[in-house]
């Protein structure tokens, strides 16, 4: 207890009050897409990114319980200090060939690579052309870019949501001024499960000499040729491609790929990297493993994919809104965060475990279910969840 205590009561009542207060809650895994809780009852997971259940997976397991033991628990320091190992550089050259791009880097987490980038590519921008750079940014990119641009000091031209004739007016409105231009996307969304049009903004930038940031947190593993994402859509492929091994990958951390010259200058100005410690052995056997099953899992990404049109369809039917969804992330749109409370607790005491999203991750007005399906799910899982949707959404 600190005489400071009230404060933070009173601001955390504040948000319970609005409906807005997060709170933990332990869980323990019990293979694909289930859950425990302490009460010991069973949940169906809908909810986690774990969309190919390689979480569970024997070789991540055993890969990761392997270099633990043969190479410590943990890496030491930062990478520029003494915590560089030969297994950084072997996942590195995994991600690079996969992502076909010249180089990688690693970085702890997917938040962490995408608040270092702006920043780092903002000095650029400011030592070598004199300007600081001009930021376009997809309105409902995630929390960690928007992170970036305030870290870096840098105002985004925000663009309407994967409008690229709007982004294209933005461009060409600042087509003479000064600095680098960057355009920041992701290319799946993780709150509404839509796509990007990548080869679109891939043309974009080459006409606008603009340097092209695409996160693909949640399209690696699962969308693209061998799970390599949407970025090799793209002809000429992307400048900078960000990825995390936490979602589809299974473990956990991220990475950057690009070219051998963009590693090199974030190696030596991207904050993240030069102040974090190393990932640790055990994570990156886990990465190690799971960059190397990818390329054989076609099975579970059209698994996922059917789970996906299924339930979209289903849903469709009785005229619940899923938005613009495409992918294995499908939102049920229900407007008012009580109402989303509501049915997500009503769905966990039927056994499965559905996310409520609300302000301030959405927008106002726009509070939702967040569905998340894996290769783990059966058609029966999902098929009882669509019915459950729809019974406790009153349109059955």
């Amino acid at each position: 207890m600190t005489r400071f205590d009230s404060l933070f009561r009173q601001a955390v009542d504040a948000l319970q009050a609005q409906d807005r207060r997060r709170i933990l809650r332990p869980m323990t895994a019990v293979g694909g897409a289930r859950f425990e809780r302490p009460d010991g009852a069973c949940l169906i997971d809908f909810s986690s990114n774990d969309y190919l259940s390689l979480s569970q997976h024997p070789r991540l397991k055993e890969r990761a319980a392997d270099w633990a033991l043969r190479y410590g628990a943990g890496s030491g320091a930062s990478r520029l200090v003494t915590g560089t190992r030969l297994l950084h550089e072997q996942v590195e050259g995994r991600v690079a060939r996969l992502k076909k791009t010249e180089a990688a880097l690693l970085f702890a987490s997917g938040w962490q690579a995408n608040a270092s980038l702006v920043p780092a590519l903002a000095r650029l921008s400011s030592e070598q052309m004199g300007a600081a750079p001009l930021v376009f940014a997809d309105r409902l990119n995630h929390a960690s870019l928007h992170q970036g641009c305030a870290a870096a000091g840098v105002r985004q031209i925000r663009f309407r949501h994967n409008d690229l004739d709007h982004l294209e007016a933005l461009l060409k409105a600042r087509d003479s001024e000064p600095g680098l231009k960057l355009i920041l996307t992701e290319s799946v969304f993780s709150m509404d499960g839509d796509r990007a049009d990548v080869p679109g903004l891939a043309a974009l930038a080459e006409r606008y000499g603009a340097f092209l940031c695409l996160d693909e947190a949640h399209a690696t593993g699962v969308l693209g040729l061998h799970g390599a994402g949407l970025a090799s859509e793209a002809p000429e492929g992307v400048h900078l491609i960000m990825g995390t091994f936490s979602k589809a990958l299974g473990g956990m951390g991220a990475y950057i790929a690009g070219s051998r010259a963009l590693c090199d200058w974030l190696i030596n100005s991207a904050s993240g990297f030069i102040y974090s410690t190393a990932l640790p052995p055990a994570m990156l056997g886990a990465a190690d493993a799971a960059l190397e099953l990818l390329p054989d899992l076609d099975a579970e990404r059209t698994r996922v994919a059917r789970h996906g049109e299924m339930l979209r369809q289903r849903l469709h039917d009785v005229g619940l809104t899923t938005g613009a969804s495409s992918t294995q992330i499908v939102p049920v749109m229900l407007g008012e965060t009580a109402t989303a409370l509501s049915v997500a607790a009503r769905l966990e005491a039927g056994g499965m475990l559905v996310a409520a999203i609300r302000p301030p991750t959405v927008p106002k007005g726009e509070s939702r279910l967040r569905i998340t399906l894996s290769a783990a799910h059966t058609e029966d899982d999902v098929q009882r969840l669509a019915d459950a949707v729809v019974r406790l959404c009153g349109v059955a």
